[in-house]
């Protein structure tokens, strides 16, 4: 009796195992298709904005002229040195828009530092073709500074690796100033001077550079400048003895400048992008139904 009870024990683990087995083959499962992630928006560069801008620099600058009223009494006048001035930093800032991917323009301040100028030159009051007989000799000095106000506009002529090379022009104005002119007659054992004047002057620029994208905002700008300044002049020159007897201002005329200049531009509102990187991606992909294995 013991062993028909197990043997029917043991048929009746073995079939229900069976029928557990045959229902996990008969039973589908239901394989789902991965969820569906939308990838991130397309980044769009920040064209048109608002940046500032600041730079440093050198100038290079010449003089076109010099005159002085007691010239025209001087039937001969030969400059043996034409005059010219030293190098000198620059400094300025300024504020300006981008309006596209090509034009922007900005306003600028720069201060302009004290160049140092000489010239020599050689006179003869009767001009008589003896050049053994000239009446004396005068060495000129001083200094001369700036500060330079533009409105600019530049164009830029596309990018390449970040690097984006641009041109433009500026007006404004130039508050010249002569500092400390001094007139030394050697032969004849002389010297004048002159006190220190300031004139204003129309002022333009002709700009070329290169910008290099170093952030989306951030620009570093390697550029040059031509200016013409304008005209300038010293106090009216006297003797050391303090002795004139008519206002004789040296004129400095013609004044133009070559510069270089190193400097940053920031733009607000996360910056300009020249060569934008649009992320790529397939649409939303259709409805799949499940698939049954």
């Amino acid at each position: 009796m013991l062993k028909r009870t197990t043997l029917f024990a043991t048929l009746a683990v073995l079939g229900l195992g069976t029928s557990a087995y045959s229902a996990d083959l008969e039973r589908p499962r239901v394989v789902q298709p991965p969820k569906y992630t939308p990838p991130p928006p397309a980044k769009k560069p920040v064209i048109a904005g608002w940046y500032l801008r600041g730079h440093i620099g050198m100038s290079n600058q010449r003089v076109g002229s010099l005159h002085n009223v007691l010239f025209d009494g001087v039937d001969d006048l030969d400059f043996l040195d034409p005059g010219g001035f030293s190098s000198a930093p620059v400094a300025g800032g300024g504020v300006g828009y981008r309006f596209n991917s090509h034009l922007r323009g900005d306003i600028t301040a720069e201060y302009r530092g004290k160049a140092d100028f000489s010239a020599l030159d050689r006179y003869d009051f009767v001009d008589d073709g003896d050049p053994s007989t000239w009446d004396g000799t005068n060495e000129y000095s001083a200094k001369k500074s700036e500060w330079l106000l533009l409105a600019n506009a530049y164009v830029d002529l596309g990018s390449w690796h970040g690097i984006s090379p641009y041109v433009g022009a500026g007006i404004g104005a130039s508050r010249n100033t002569i500092h400390h002119f001094r007139d030394i007659n050697v032969p004849n054992e002389g010297v004048a001077y002159g006190g220190t004047d300031s004139k204003w002057n129309f002022a333009w620029a002709l700009h070329a550079g290169l910008g290099y994208q170093i952030t989306d905002a951030l620009t570093l700008d390697v550029g040059y400048s031509y200016l013409d300044l304008g005209d300038a002049q010293s106090g009216d020159i006297i003797t050391y003895e303090g002795a004139n007897t008519v206002d004789n201002p040296m004129h400095f005329e013609d004044l133009t400048s070559h510069d270089f200049k190193l400097g940053f531009r920031y733009q607000f509102g996360g910056g300009y992008t020249p060569e934008p990187e649009y992320v790529a991606y397939d649409p939303a992909p259709s409805y799949k139904p499940p698939v049954f294995k």
